[in-house]
């Protein structure tokens, strides 16, 4: 478990799918930097629930609860890139939580759990060239983007740059 001011990241419970189905899965606003596709039914987000249970087993990755609600309002995580380098898999939250310092609190939290856990020394970060708020949050905590690609989107097809951030730690 990782603590920030108004966050929890914890290990998914299956009661969790609810809220994860209303503020994060079924929200394309969520889903539009991400590479999964919207949930649309209880019965696939029940599923989903199941299939992130089993992924964050194996993973350093965690929903992230808002601590004046207890809802479950995104998720995140990181996992080591290369020996002392760890790099963030996925930092997204539902749009009725974002722009509210949550974004910030998260990735600081990512930063300090790989250095003190595991003594990284270098954190990745990536996002969308066209996700303004992903790639202010990189700036504003002192990465600098070393890299960018062009990727096709499984679900659609269409082509995106993907922006390369790291910072030492």
């Amino acid at each position: 478990m990782i603590e920030t001011e108004d966050l929890i990241l914890s290990k998914a419970k299956f009661s969790d799918w609810p809220d994860m189905y209303e503020n994060v899965w079924s929200q394309w606003d969520s889903a539009k930097y991400m590479l999964w596709s919207v949930t649309t039914s209880e019965e696939d987000a029940k599923v989903r629930m199941e299939k992130t249970m089993a992924f964050q087993k194996n993973h350093h990755a965690c929903l992230v609860y808002e601590k004046a609600s207890g809802k479950a309002i995104g998720f995140a995580g990181a996992e080591e890139a290369a020996p002392g380098v760890w790099k963030e898999i996925g930092i997204c939250l539902g749009p009725k939580y974002v722009g509210r310092g949550y974004g910030k609190q998260i990735l600081k939290a990512l930063l300090a759990y790989c250095k003190e856990t595991f003594g990284a020394r270098e954190f990745l970060y990536t996002a969308r060239a066209d996700n303004a708020a992903s790639n202010a949050l990189a700036r504003s905590l002192g990465f600098t983007q070393v890299g960018a690609e062009e990727e096709i989107l499984e679900r659609d097809g269409k082509a995106y740059t993907f922006l390369k951030y790291r910072r030492f730690l």
